[in-house]
């Protein structure tokens, strides 16, 4: 099972996230202006919002059907899911981040299309593909294509989702299996050497780089439901990082590697947004009502 049929319904919008000082601990929370995408539905509508650290002085944007945001590496455009054909079909966009210039890239009918991320010098979108074939088998894809939406190739040697560049110009993402597991794997941009970093009889989704390339940060139910967990990008060193009764999903580093933010959910439905620090301490609540967030790569 992979981690898109389990949070169909989440869409991702935007945050701005400026000057923080300490929190009320005296621990410090984040320093400099950091821009985090997060969506509400409180109101009942998709919207996005601009807000602080704390959560405070939110200002409402816009509203976007859109879902899995991955902001461009310049900081002007973020890449995301839509959806079409009654939510039959998937396709990946780009749209500048004031939500102006909104472009379709993807158009493949009845497909999947979702975790776009884009490469460290911005002219590469990776994205996942999911869909069942004429026997109704579910199939998991891993595509490249340029920015623009150009030259699309699936990487045909990988199956799995939610790939993400490393440092050194390889690509983390976790592969499937067909004993109703998903484990974290590396490999050459090509497809070619591939390296299982987890092994566990459980879900192991949403592998996210640290900034330095050192680190992966994940989702897994290893220990009975979902937690956050960080390891070495060799894959040695595994540590859980929360410890939560509800689930916590799609970790993603803040621009320094000191933080990562996460999504708490209670049955996946009431969703609030956490931020720690690297090592798991200091957890702390900054939005409620408040689902995938995602920092400024």
């Amino acid at each position: 099972m992979s981690p898109i049929n389990t949070s169909i319904a989440w869409i991702l919008s935007v945050l701005m996230m400026s000057s923080l000082s300490h929190a009320q601990d005296g621990t410090s929370v984040l320093k400099g202006p950091y821009t985090i995408a997060y969506v509400s539905v409180e109101t009942g509508h998709v919207e996005i919002y601009s807000t602080d650290a704390e959560g405070r002085s939110r200002i409402k944007k816009t509203q976007a059907k859109a879902g899995y945001l991955a902001w461009s590496p310049d900081r002007t455009q973020f890449a995301f899911y839509a959806k079409y054909d009654e939510r039959k079909t998937w396709s990946i966009h780009t749209m500048n981040v004031d939500g102006t210039n909104r472009k379709r890239l993807t158009h493949a009918k009845n497909k999947w299309d979702y975790a776009p991320k884009w490469s460290a010098d911005g002219k590469k979108i990776i994205f996942a593909r999911q869909y069942r074939d004429t026997e109704k088998n579910v199939q998991t894809e891993i595509w490249m294509m340029n920015s623009d939406g150009s030259e699309q190739t699936q990487i045909r040697n990988l199956s799995g989702g939610a790939p993400d560049f490393t440092s050194d110009g390889r690509i983390v993402f976790h592969s499937e299996f067909k004993d109703n597991k998903s484990e974290i794997s590396i490999a050459d941009m090509d497809g070619s050497n591939v390296i299982q970093l987890t092994d566990n009889a459980a879900e192991e989704w949403h592998p996210e780089v640290s900034p330095d390339g050192k680190q992966i940060a994940f989702m897994s139910d290893r220990d009975g439901n979902f937690e956050i967990y960080v390891m070495n990008i060799d894959g040695t060193d595994q540590t859980r990082l929360t410890f939560n009764p509800d689930d916590d999903w799609y970790p993603s580093w803040s621009p320094d590697g000191s933080k990562i933010i996460f999504a708490s959910a209670k049955n996946n439905d009431e969703k609030h947004i956490y931020v720690m620090n690297k090592d798991g301490s200091s957890v702390k609540k900054i939005i409620s009502n408040a689902r995938d967030p995602v920092f400024q790569r």
